[in-house]
């Protein structure tokens, strides 16, 4: 699997450089050629979620406590995805990696963006979905 990590340097919150274009577009690929069961359209509702979380964070970044447990349950909505095969195993595990490094609504931000990225390299290499 591509390397999600955000940050090249966490603690002083450096984004990697090629986060939102050579990794995005490596993501991008190969959850593309994982399995032809993960539709445009599905992905899209994850990318929706985590665009609505992020704009309710950006609203009222005090509610963020009670934010980040819906940002978490997208793992388990994946996983639920992933059972009634509507995604794969692959694109649970992009979930998984980026919500893993999200503690601050900054981090959240991070992965919208890189989300955002990746949806865009995904209609590349999906064209017809």
């Amino acid at each position: 699997m591509v390397d999600v990590t955000f940050y090249k340097d966490k603690k002083n919150r450096k984004l990697r450089p090629e986060l939102f274009s050579q990794t995005a577009e490596q993501l991008a690929e190969r959850i593309s050629q994982a399995d032809r069961s993960n539709k445009r359209t599905q992905l899209r509702k994850f990318y929706d979620e985590v665009v609505r979380l992020n704009m309710q964070t950006k609203a009222n970044a005090r509610e963020w406590d009670n934010i980040l447990p819906y940002v978490n349950m997208l793992i388990a909505k994946g996983a639920y995805a992933e059972g009634r095969k509507l995604v794969t195993g692959e694109f649970v595990k992009f979930m998984k990696d980026s919500i893993g490094q999200i503690e601050q609504p900054e981090d959240l931000d991070v992965f919208a963006n890189l989300f955002e990225a990746f949806m865009g390299f995904y209609k590349k290499y999906r064209p017809r979905d």
